[in-house]
């Protein structure tokens, strides 16, 4: 079974609390609302553009404000959590989470927006590896990958979701009830994390004085915010013919590198890479970077693919994903409860991709006379896939780590699994625009005038009538022809780059199959009463 345990470090009785599942309930609260909240806005950005009278470059950066301040705070997690308590980081997150929520559904101006933004995404950076960390350490070993499902409902299913909701709020009441619905979900939140959470003994026994790593939180900062700035609005700046664009990513290699270096040598790194030693964590880790990019990346061109080229309203779209996200809970519990039962589950790593990779090319032959079914079924069949590895991976990732690392595990694994996701998008969006003009110019190497007038409404002649009395019909009806030509043109070549991706993704998950092979059998966990993966 996949379902490793920290029961080597931590009895399970430790493990075990008699208020689980209301500490579930509480974490998954705040983690649903912090991933909700980077994509219910996506919808209403049109309206808030119109508010603020700005651009769309310019209320673009309510997005990318709150991707950078979370992508740079992700990682700080634990090093945060090991100084002033994960209990008390935690709430604080809520905290301002809420506040900062409150603030951007009040705004007057589009500064403010982004400000507050930056506020939101900082704050709810901790909910998501601090949940997770929370839940490994609360449930008994046989039930990780249960928690893990649970965790996993929120952070799958809110970015499906998340369209769809913004747009009926935004329809039915205003774009600022997008961020006026965070308050009594967090006040709900809060009240429950105060109450039934509390922090480890290990972690009661914080140290005063300990050296803080300035260089390394500055290197973090500038290597991320760059990265998640580069992959936002590179596209945007037609990648790297902007000059922005090279600097800001060797800055941000050049930050990574200097990141590494330092962290190895420094006595008390803001980031434990050392944990990356472990087979199944990097294992796991490599796994769900790959799961993220499929994941983020088809959650972008779906609605893109219904709403631009079938014509489906957000929330008609929104309906037809759905399917998509049940079945990924449906899996994911499946996953939870199979491990629960204590059965080797590894298998279904390989069950996973498997099922993703039929999903994808299901989605490779779409074209524009595609029916509702032909689009919900391969959605089904991906979400399954996605949901049934993802409490695997999350589990043996955290599982073989010691407790005192535990923290620092959860900010590494979120942090490569925010950067697949972003990674993800920024390749999508590329690849589909080159490669929609590639396909552009070679069908339009096949198209000719006489086309154009064949498919125009050529008028009628008269028998006997003089050819130059219906030349101005004519000429009419082949620019209409022309211009029918190039729409055809257009939606043909998008198809086909929709095609192209969702090929290649397949390719990749279909390679990803016998990873499962990477994480070894079961053997009974030291001091516990479950079993570990290694």
């Amino acid at each position: 079974m996949v379902a490793a345990t920290v029961a080597a470090h931590l009895p399970v009785e430790e493990a075990t609390h008699q208020h689980k599942w209301l500490i579930a309930v509480a974490v998954m609260l705040g983690t649903t609302l912090e991933v909700l909240d980077s994509s219910i806005v996506n919808v209403s950005l049109p309206h808030m553009q119109g508010t603020f009278s700005a651009s769309v470059d310019e209320i673009a950066w309510v997005l990318t404000s709150y991707l950078v301040a979370n992508g740079i705070m992700i990682p700080m997690t634990g090093w945060i959590s090991s100084r002033i308590g994960r209990k008390r980081y935690f709430l604080t997150s809520v905290f301002l989470f809420v506040a900062a929520s409150g603030l951007c559904g009040a705004a007057g101006s589009l500064t403010q927006m982004v400000m507050f933004r930056l506020i939101q995404g900082a704050a709810g950076a901790a909910m998501l590896p601090s949940s997770q960390a929370i839940l490994m350490e609360t449930f008994p070993p046989e039930e990780q990958q249960l928690a893990m499902a649970m965790w996993g409902v929120g952070l799958m299913c809110a970015p499906i979701l998340g369209p769809t909701l913004g747009g009926w709020i935004t329809d039915n009441w205003n774009w600022r009830w997008n961020f006026y619905i965070n308050l009594p979900i967090g006040a709900i939140a809060f009240a429950m994390v105060y109450v039934f959470v509390h922090d480890p003994p290990y972690m009661k026994n914080r140290v005063a004085g300990r050296r803080v790593d300035y260089l390394g939180i500055a290197f973090l900062a500038v290597w991320l915010g760059l990265l998640q700035i580069v992959v936002d609005r590179g596209q945007r700046a037609d990648w790297f013919s902007s000059a922005w664009v090279v600097w800001a990513t060797v800055a941000s290699t050049l930050a990574m590198v200097l990141l590494i270096f330092h962290e190895l040598r420094f006595s008390e790194p803001i980031l434990q890479l050392r944990i990356l030693k472990i087979r199944q964590f990097s294992s796991a880790l490599s796994l769900v970077v790959v799961l993220s990019f499929v994941l983020f990346g088809t959650g972008l061109l779906n609605p893109i693919f219904l709403q631009e080229f079938m014509g489906y309203t957000a929330w008609r779209a929104g309906l037809i994903m759905a399917p998509r996200a049940v079945a990924a809970m449906t899996s994911m519990m499946i996953a939870g409860q199979v491990a629960r039962a204590g059965f080797d589950n590894k298998r279904l790593i390989g069950v996973s991709f498997a099922l993703m990779t039929l999903g994808l090319w299901s989605m490779a032959h779409w074209n524009l006379q595609v029916g509702m079914w032909q689009v919900i079924w391969p959605g089904i069949v991906l979400g399954s896939g996605l949901g049934l590895c993802f409490p695997i991976l999350s589990a043996a990732a955290l599982s073989c780590v010691k407790r005192e690392q535990l923290g620092y595990a959860a900010s590494l694994y979120n942090m490569m699994r925010n950067t697949g996701a972003a990674v993800g998008i920024a390749f999508m969006t590329n690849t589909l625009i080159s490669n929609q003009q590639i396909h552009q110019e070679r069908l339009a190497e096949h198209f000719s005038v006489f086309d154009a007038w064949r498919l125009g409404a050529a008028a009628p002649q008269a028998p006997g009538a003089p050819m130059f009395h219906y030349l101005p019909q004519i000429i009419s009806g082949q620019k209409q022809g022309l211009g029918l030509v190039y729409g055809l043109i257009q939606a043909q070549s998008s198809i086909l780059a929709f095609n192209d991706i969702y090929r290649f993704l397949a390719a990749l998950t279909l390679i990803m199959i016998p990873s499962f092979l990477l994480f070894r059998g079961t053997r009974p966990a030291a001091g516990g009463g479950g079993s570990a993966m290694h």
